[in-house]
C-alpha cells in the first residue's frame, strides 16, 4: 500500500464514509495459495459472505397445517440472498434436522450451465451460449458454493452436477472452498445410451462431484441389483435344498426349483502366510495358505458357505448366493441404468432439463437420514423436493423463475408415493411458498407492528436492537447508524414531513454519529429527496416499497427476468436487491372458435394490452410486447390452489395473434388465468366459463391487426 493510497483511506474514514468495495483487494490481499483458479472479477470470501443481502422470505401461501414444527419452504427469488437468509436462520437455531444438528445435511445442485441447449449464433454456426459466461459464470457458481458451505452441518455434503463443458473449471473451484482432500467422487452418470456428435465421440454422461464439508460426513452405502448378464456369468453353481448336491450350469441351462443359485467367492491369501497354511479335510491350502483363521473355516462350512471340489487336489471357495446378493450390489463411480425422463413417463413435468426421480433418490438416501434437510437451490421442476418428501427428508427449494416455482407447487401437491411417481397418492407434509426479493406490499402493511418491525430491519440490512436517543426509542442500526421504524399502526394519519425530521435532530443530533435512518411506507413521508442534512448529520429516508439509495449498497439493484422463450427458462439470471410487486394492466377476451384451415373448435383467450408496470432502479412502465414473459393457465380453477395446466410463452402467443388456443372440453367453470412479465409480477384473472363465446372466423383477426391493435 503506497502513501497516497493510505491518505486516501484515512480521510474517507475521517469524513465517516464507506469504503469503496473495489479498494478491497488492495487492504486485504487474498491469501496465496499454492495454486488457485485466477479469473477475472473474483472476490474474496469475506467479500461474498458480508456483501451479500440477506432478503428476508415473504410468506405467500401454506399449503397444509403449519404448526410451530418444521414446515418445508419453497422459495421464489436470487438464490443466493436466499440462501443468506437461510444462513441467518442455522445461526439463529432456526435451520436444524430433525435430530437438531443445525444446518443444511445434503446439497444438490443442477446449474443452468449443464442444459446442453444448443442456439444459432453468428453466421448460423451452432454456438453454446448462457447469460454468463466466462469468469462471470465461475464466479456465480463460486459465490453459491461459499453459502453453501456455510450452511452444511458439519457432516454434511454437496452433489453438484454438471456437463462436461465447465466441470473442471468448477472442480478446482470446489477444491479451493470445501479442501481438496474433501473431494470423494467424480460420478460419471450415462444419461443416455447413444448420442450423434458428428466430427467427435458422442457425448452420453453428466458429471456429478461430490465434496463432503468435514472430516465425518453422512453415508449409507448405497447397493443396486445385479444385471442378468452379470449373473449369468458369474453365477453358475446351483445347490439342492439340502445343500448335498450341486451342479454347475451351462449357458442358459435350467434349475430344479427350489435350487439356490451361487458364485465362487476366494479364500487366497494374496501375500504368504505361514501360519495360515493349513489343510482342511484332506484340501490343500493354496500357495500362500489360507485368508481366513481355521475356526472361521469352520464357522463357514458349518453354515453350508464352502463349495468342495470332487477332487482333492482342487480348491476350497466360498460360496455367494443370488438370492442374498442380487440386490446387493456395490454401486461405484459410474452410474449406468438410470434412464432420464422419457415422452411417456409418469413423472415428466414438461419442464426442461427435468432429472428422474431415480438419480436423487440414490443421492438422498446415499447422503441423509429420515428427517434431514435436503436442500436444492436451483430446484427447477422440483425433482430434489419430490423425491426428498417421499424419503422423509425436510427440505428446502429455491428458484428464481416462476415457471419453475408454480411446477414444483402443482407437483408437491400431486404427489405418487413410489420412486417415479407412481403408487398411491401421497399427501405431502406441510411446506409455505415464500418471496424473497420481491414483495407484496399490501400484505406487508397489514402486518401487526412486531412482525412489521421485524421485515422492515431485515429487508434493510439492519440489526434488531432496542435503544433509546434523547427520549425517542429506536428499534435497530444500520452500519453502526441508529434505525427508527415508524409505527404506522400506532399513528394512523400521522406524517413525515422535513419539520419531523428537524424535530428528531434538535432531540438527538448531538448523540449520534453523521448518519440516522427512518423506515417507514413510502405514502408517509411527505418529502421527495432520499435524505435531508441537518447540521453534519444526514436523515435517511428508508421507503416502502423502497427508492434506491445507491449510496447505502455495493451495486445498483438489478431484477430476475423471467424467460419468454422456452429454450430460456434455465438461463442464469443472477439479481441483487429487492423490489416490490408491481401488477402488470392486462386487458383480455375469451371465445371459442376456428382458426384458419382447421376443422375442430378450440377455446381460446385473447390478450389484447399488456403492459410491465415494474419500476425496478427507477425504470418506466413498459409496454412492449415483449414485456410479457408467460401466460399460465388453470382450465379448471377450484377456487383455492392454481393447478396450472399449461404455459404459453411470449413468443409463441406473438406467433398466434396472441392467443392462448386449448381444447373445449377442458374448460370448467371457471379459468384461472395468471399474467407474468418479464420480472415475475403477476396479474391474475378468473375467467367464468360464460365469457368463452363462440365467435366466427370474420371476426378471428390475424397476427398483423393484432400487433396493430396493440
Amino acid at each position: 500500500m503506497d502513501d497516497e493510497f493510505r491518505q486516501q483511506v484515512m480521510e474517507k474514514l475521517r469524513r465517516g464514509e464507506d469504503l469503496p468495495a473495489e479498494w478491497a483487494r488492495e487492504l486485504f490481499p487474498p491469501e496465496r495459495r499454492e495454486y488457485e483458479l485466477v479469473y477475472h472479477g473474483k472476490e474474496r470470501e469475506e467479500e461474498i459472505l458480508a456483501g451479500t443481502m440477506a432478503v428476508p422470505l415473504q410468506p405467500v401461501a401454506t399449503f397444509g397445517s403449519n404448526g410451530d414444527e418444521w414446515h418445508n419452504m419453497l422459495v421464489f427469488g436470487d438464490n443466493l440472498q436466499a440462501m443468506r437468509t437461510l444462513l441467518r436462520m442455522k445461526e439463529r437455531g432456526e435451520l436444524s434436522n430433525a435430530d437438531g444438528t443445525p444446518g443444511v445435511r445434503l446439497v444438490y445442485i443442477d446449474p443452468p450451465f449443464a442444459t446442453r441447449q444448443e442456439f444459432r449464433g453468428p453466421h448460423d454456426q451452432k454456438a453454446y451460449q448462457d447469460k454468463i459466461a466466462g469468469s462471470r459464470f465461475l464466479e456465480f457458481i463460486r459465490q453459491r458454493l461459499i453459502l453453501f458451505r456455510e450452511l452444511l452441518s458439519d457432516d454434511g455434503c454437496i452433489y453438484l452436477h454438471l456437463d462436461y463443458r465447465k466441470v473442471h473449471y468448477v472442480r478446482l473451484l470446489m477444491d479451493e472452498i470445501f479442501g481438496e482432500q474433501n473431494m470423494l467422487n467424480q460420478i460419471i452418470w450415462q444419461r443416455t445410451a447413444a448420442h450423434n456428435d458428428p466430427g467427435k465421440y458422442g457425448c452420453v454422461h453428466d458429471t456429478i462431484l461430490l465434496y463432503r464439508k468435514g472430516a465425518t460426513w453422512t453415508w449409507n452405502a448405497p447397493k443396486m441389483r445385479q444385471s442378468q448378464t452379470y449373473i449369468d456369468k458369474f453365477f453358475v453353481y446351483a445347490e439342492s435344498p439340502d445343500g448335498k448336491t450341486w451342479i454347475k450350469l451351462k449357458k442358459g441351462q435350467e434349475y430344479p426349483i427350489g435350487w439356490r443359485r451361487y458364485r465362487l467367492g476366494n479364500l487366497r491369501s494374496p501375500h504368504p502366510r505361514p501360519n495360515l497354511m493349513y489343510n482342511y479335510k484332506g484340501y490343500p491350502h493354496p500357495k500362500n495358505g489360507w485368508s481366513i483363521r481355521p475356526e472361521r473355516m469352520r464357522e463357514l462350512d458349518e453354515q453350508n458357505l464352502l463349495h468342495f471340489p470332487p477332487s482333492r487336489k482342487g480348491r476350497i471357495q466360498n460360496k455367494q448366493y443370488l438370492d442374498s446378493s442380487i440386490d446387493n450390489k456395490s454401486v461405484s463411480d459410474t452410474w449406468l441404468g438410470i434412464s432420464p425422463i422419457q415422452a411417456q413417463s409418469t413423472e415428466k413435468q414438461n419442464y426442461p432439463t427435468q432429472k428422474p426421480e431415480a438419480l436423487l433418490a440414490r443421492i438422498i438416501e446415499a447422503s441423509s437420514h429420515s428427517g434431514d434437510i435436503v436442500l436444492d437451490a436451483f430446484a427447477g421442476s422440483g425433482t430434489t423436493c419430490a423425491v426428498a418428501e417421499k424419503l422423509r427428508r425436510r427440505w428446502v427449494g429455491i428458484d428464481c423463475g416462476k415457471l419453475a416455482i408454480y411446477t414444483m407447487q402443482k407437483r408437491m401437491l400431486t404427489l405418487k408415493a413410489k420412486i417415479g411417481n407412481k403408487g398411491r397418492p401421497l399427501r405431502p407434509k406441510p411446506f409455505t411458498l415464500y418471496n424473497a426479493g420481491l414483495y407484496d406490499f399490501s400484505m406487508l402493511s397489514a402486518l401487526p407492528w412486531e412482525d412489521w418491525k421485524f421485515f422492515a430491519l431485515r429487508l434493510f440490512g439492519c440489526r434488531e436492537e432496542t435503544h433509546h436517543i434523547g427520549g425517542i426509542g429506536l428499534q435497530g442500526k444500520l452500519k453502526g447508524a441508529s434505525v427508527l421504524v415508524f409505527n404506522h399502526h400506532e399513528n394512523e394519519g400521522r406524517r413525515i414531513d422535513e419539520e419531523t425530521i428537524r424535530d428528531i435532530h434538535a432531540a438527538v443530533g448531538n448523540k449520534i454519529g453523521r448518519r440516522f435512518f427512518v423506515i417507514a411506507p413510502r405514502a408517509v413521508f411527505d418529502f421527495q429527496q432520499d435524505y435531508i442534512d441537518l447540521d453534519g448529520v444526514r436523515y435517511y429516508a428508508l421507503r416502502i416499497p423502497y427508492s434506491i439509495i445507491n449510496e447505502l449498497h455495493r451495486r445498483d439493484f438489478t431484477a430476475l427476468l423471467q424467460p419468454s422463450d422456452e429454450d430460456n427458462v434455465n438461463n442464469v439470471v443472477e439479481a441483487w436487491g429487492f423490489d416490490f410487486i408491481h401488477p402488470p394492466d392486462v386487458a383480455w377476451d375469451a371465445g371459442i372458435g376456428k382458426t384458419k384451415g382447421e376443422l375442430i373448435e378450440r377455446a381460446f383467450l385473447h390478450v389484447k394490452r399488456f403492459s410491465s408496470q415494474a419500476d425496478i432502479a427507477g425504470a418506466d412502465s413498459d409496454s412492449r410486447p415483449e414485456a410479457l414473459s408467460m401466460l399460465m393457465l388453470d382450465y379448471d380453477f377450484n377456487g383455492e390452489v392454481f393447478d396450472f395446466d399449461s404455459v404459453f410463452f411470449g413468443h409463441q402467443l406473438e406467433e398466434t395473434g396472441w392467443r392462448a388456443w386449448f381444447p373445449v372440453e377442458e374448460l370448467g367453470d371457471n379459468v384461472m388465468a395468471v399474467f407474468i412479465d418479464i420480472h415475475g409480477n403477476e396479474a391474475r384473472e378468473v375467467i367464468p366459463r360464460s365469457e368463452f363465446r363462440r365467435v366466427s372466423r370474420r371476426r378471428s383477426r390475424t397476427k398483423a391487426q393484432s400487433k396493430r391493435e396493440r
